[in-house]
C-alpha cells in the first residue's frame, strides 16, 4: 500500500471533522492540539480486529461508526469533552469502494462525537483498527472508577443488552419475530452511541464511573475493586428495551442485560443527596465491603479478551 498510501490518506481520511482545539492535523508528521487553560488532557486507545470485535463482511460504514463510538465512550466515561481522534488502520487491500463506504462511516460518527480525524497510520495487512481519541476535563473534575462509597446509589444510562442480542441476530442465532425489534437490535450493535453529553454533565455530581463495554456485571466489578467497596445489583431493576421486553426467552434477556457487552452506556454511582438524572435509571447501591452482589446467577462473566 506504500505507494498509494499518501494518496489515499489526502482521498478518504482528510478533512473529516474540524475543532478550533486542531492547530496542524492531517498533513504532517504529528497532529498539535491545544489544551484549554485549566483543564486536564484524557486519552484512551481501543483496538477493533475482524472476527473478534466485529463480524468478518460487516459493513465498512458501520465498522468505522461503532469503531469510533467505543473508543468516544470511554471519553465519556471520563466526563470528558471532545478534542480530537487518531485513526491506525490495517487493511488487506486499498479497495475503493469499500474505504469511500468506511470513510462515510467515520464522518458520521465524527460529526456525532465532535471528534475530528486528526493523523493516523495505514498499513497492509488483516483488518483492524485502532483509534485513539483525547479529550479534556476541568482540573480535578475528570470522572473515575475509584470514587464510590458506601451509601451511593448505582445507576446506568439507556438500556442494557441490546448489543448482544443485535450481534446473535447478525449471527443468525436469534430471530425475532417482529422486523423492528430485529433491526432495532443490530443497530444497538452496530451504531451505538456514546454518551459523551451525559459523562459531561456528570462531572462533579457522579462520585464513580465507567461505560459498559464489557457487560454489567464485569464493569460493576471494575468499580468496586478500583473503589475497594461491594456493589449489589437488583437484576429487576436493570432497564431492558422494548425489543428485548418482546422477546418469548426472558431468561435469556435478563442474561444479556446482566453479561452482554458492547452497550457503551454510562454506569455510575451517584452520593445519596444527588438526584437521579431522567437518563439514569437506579438500578443498585453501594456497600461496604468487596465484591459485586446479584439477585439474578449470572451464565457468564461479561467479555474477556484473554478468557
Amino acid at each position: 500500500m506504500s505507494a498509494g498510501e499518501f494518496s489515499l490518506i489526502e482521498t478518504f481520511f482528510s478533512r473529516i471533522g474540524e475543532s478550533s482545539a486542531i492547530e496542524l492535523g492531517i498533513g504532517d508528521d504529528a497532529a498539535t492540539v491545544r489544551v484549554p487553560d485549566g483543564h486536564t488532557l484524557q486519552i484512551s486507545t481501543d483496538t477493533a480486529i475482524e472476527g473478534v470485535h466485529f463480524p468478518p463482511d460487516f459493513a465498512p460504514a458501520d465498522i468505522a461508526y461503532r469503531s469510533v463510538m467505543a473508543a468516544a465512550s470511554d471519553l465519556a466515561a471520563m466526563g470528558a469533552s471532545p478534542i480530537g481522534m487518531l485513526l491506525a488502520i490495517t487493511l488487506p487491500t486499498a479497495d475503493a469502494a469499500w474505504l469511500s463506504c468506511f470513510a462515510d462511516g467515520l464522518r458520521a460518527a465524527s460529526d456525532a462525537t465532535r471528534l475530528p480525524l486528526i493523523g493516523g497510520d495505514t498499513t497492509r495487512g488483516g483488518l483492524s483498527l485502532t483509534l485513539t481519541v483525547l479529550g479534556a476535563t476541568p482540573e480535578s473534575s475528570g470522572l473515575r472508577r475509584d470514587g464510590a462509597r458506601a451509601g451511593d446509589r448505582l445507576c446506568v444510562s439507556g438500556s442494557l443488552g441490546d448489543a448482544a442480542a443485535g450481534l446473535a441476530v447478525i449471527q443468525g442465532k436469534l430471530h425475532p419475530t417482529e422486523k423492528a425489534a430485529a433491526q432495532f437490535l443490530q443497530a444497538r450493535f452496530a451504531r451505538p452511541t456514546a454518551r459523551l453529553a451525559l459523562g459531561e454533565s456528570l462531572r462533579g455530581v457522579a462520585t464513580a464511573a465507567i461505560d459498559v463495554s464489557d457487560g454489567l456485571l464485569a464493569d460493576t466489578a471494575h468499580i468496586a475493586h478500583a473503589s475497594a467497596v461491594a456493589i449489589e445489583i437488583d437484576s429487576g431493576k436493570v432497564p431492558l428495551s422494548w425489543a428485548l421486553k418482546g422477546m418469548p426467552d426472558t431468561v435469556q434477556a435478563r442474561q444479556w442485560a446482566l453479561t452482554g457487552g458492547d452497550d457503551y452506556e454510562l454506569l455510575v454511582t451517584l452520593p445519596p443527596e444527588a438526584p437521579v438524572p431522567e437518563t439514569l435509571t437506579e438500578i443498585g447501591r453501594v456497600v461496604a465491603g468487596r465484591g459485586v452482589r446479584c439477585d439474578q446467577a449470572p451464565t457468564g462473566g461479561g467479555y474477556d479478551h484473554f478468557a
